[in-house]
């Protein structure tokens, strides 16, 4: 038998049985018509202009001014990991931070300037470019400080009703609710404002293998609120197996807040004794399973929450102030070191709280001092030792076998013994390198520390 000839479509790959059939094709489908450079679709040639305004303008919008690639590098949890002992260019994982280093060195010829060269990334107009606390102070309010008045109530309108979509969309009904992240504490800034959600329903207690029915949980969740009337605002991230997280758009102000929602049971309670935080730490000390321990701590998460926010307001500034210098002073990751860790926002919080403590928590103070301090702690980041005793007492057993172990750089979750928050980084040596560049800026030039920042003339450090 003869094979029937095809006759194949250069523009869109379709087959047709007659030399007349494919030019009538052509005529009707591709006659005029250009295919968009960004996106591959075809339009008529005189629609391209209005094509690229309608589609890829407002793509770009969503995309920078709206940070929605926030999605792909939502920041590392503060949970118990071993990122700080992981090579940042090929992921391997070793015993100590040093071997870390070791094999950076040897096999990916990580060296000093390669260093300089891989973690500097100044942004154009960056803030460490003000000339001093007035000009900072200006730049802050206009392009740091979250929005206030009526769109401040508009957004909290928007999200209040969102959560509530949230709860309804959830597959099994949940007894208590846990928010967090930067906008719950008051440390979000403008375009990176993070809420986490966490679903506590009994439900899950009586599951004996509970990751399954929790993705489950989670994966309805995503389809449910998909096809509601906020669908078109929400923004879907990659799936993960314990959490949902997506982007969701607020009409009246065109910005966007970061969600993660987890789920589990309610470990501990709204009132739990001291007994029973407790036998929590202990619990996780000795979980060998990251993704149970992970999902144990979520049960603390509001008193790492009312930890931050405590601090007066002129704190949660140089807190926005800091996570705004990490977001626009450090150099994109590549291919090459796609497995670069910087420290996670909850970590710039514990340690901005501490500079100020180590202060004597002023209730009003220069912000170029704030941070001049913070940066110079940050250079010298080997010697980080910072611990509080909030929630356990310092002979509480796994406090004691938790320090007597620990390496530095050393910030200790106030709210759980077991998590040395430091390490979720393992990249400090790029941070001091930044920091240490930062404190020649303009910002900082000729500035001398002040009362009472004295105790940063101790932290004396080559700025060259």
């Amino acid at each position: 038998m003869w094979a029937l000839k095809s006759y194949n479509c250069e523009c869109c790959g379709s087959d047709f049985v007659s030399c007349t059939a494919l030019k009538y094709h052509f005529q009707q489908k591709h006659l005029g018509k250009v295919h968009c450079e960004k996106c591959g679709q075809e339009v008529l040639r005189e629609k391209l202009q209005d094509h690229n305004k309608s589609t890829h303008d407002r793509s770009t919008m969503e995309t920078h001014r709206l940070h929605w690639e926030n999605l792909e590098e939502r920041n590392i949890k503060h949970m118990a990991t071993k990122i700080s002992k992981t090579c940042r260019m090929c992921s391997r994982h070793f015993g100590t931070v040093l071997s870390r280093e070791n094999h950076e060195i040897q096999e990916h010829h990580f060296t000093a300037s390669k260093r300089a060269q891989m973690s500097t990334g100044f942004s154009p107009h960056n803030m460490l470019e003000c000339k001093g606390s007035q000009e900072l102070q200006r730049f802050a309010d206009k392009k740091i400080r979250p929005a206030s008045g009526s769109q401040s109530a508009a957004c909290v309108a928007e999200i209040s009703a969102l959560l509530q979509l949230i709860q309804g969309c959830f597959p099994v009904p949940a007894s208590r609710v846990i928010q967090g992240g930067s906008y719950v504490k008051g440390t979000d800034t403008q375009g990176c404002s993070e809420i986490d959600i966490v679903l506590l329903s009994e439900v899950f207690a009586s599951v004996n293998h509970r990751k399954k029915p929790l993705r489950e949980g989670l994966e309805t969740l995503r389809e449910n609120l998909k096809r509601t009337s906020h669908g078109n605002r929400i923004l879907m991230g990659k799936r993960t197996p314990l959490s949902l997280r997506f982007n969701f758009l607020c009409t009246e102000s065109l910005h966007c807040h970061s969600f993660e929602i987890m789920a589990y049971y309610d470990v501990l309670g709204p009132t739990p004794s001291t007994d029973l935080k407790l036998h929590l730490y202990r619990k996780l000390y000795l979980c060998n399973d990251s993704d149970e321990a992970q999902l144990c701590a979520l049960a603390l998460l509001p008193y790492q929450v009312d930890f931050v926010k405590a601090s007066v307001m002129r704190v949660k500034e140089l807190i926005r102030l800091m996570i705004h210098w990490f977001k626009t002073s450090f150099a994109n990751t590549t291919k090459e070191n796609k497995f670069r860790r910087l420290p996670s926002s909850y970590t710039v919080e514990l340690l901005t709280i501490y500079i100020w403590e180590r202060a004597e928590k002023p209730l009003f103070f220069s912000l170029v001092q704030g941070m001049r301090a913070v940066l110079k702690l940050l250079v010298r980041y080997a010697e980080i030792d910072v611990v509080w005793h909030r929630h356990y007492h310092p002979k509480f057993p796994i406090f004691v076998k938790v320090n007597q172990k620990h390496t530095r750089p050393f910030i200790l979750d106030p709210a759980n013994p077991t998590v040395n928050v430091c390490d979720t980084c393992n990249a400090w040596d790029e941070v001091a390198h930044v920091a240490r560049l930062s404190l020649l800026k303009p910002l900082f030039r000729g500035v001398r520390a002040e009362p009472p920042w004295l105790f940063t003339n101790d932290w004396t450090c080559k700025v060259a």
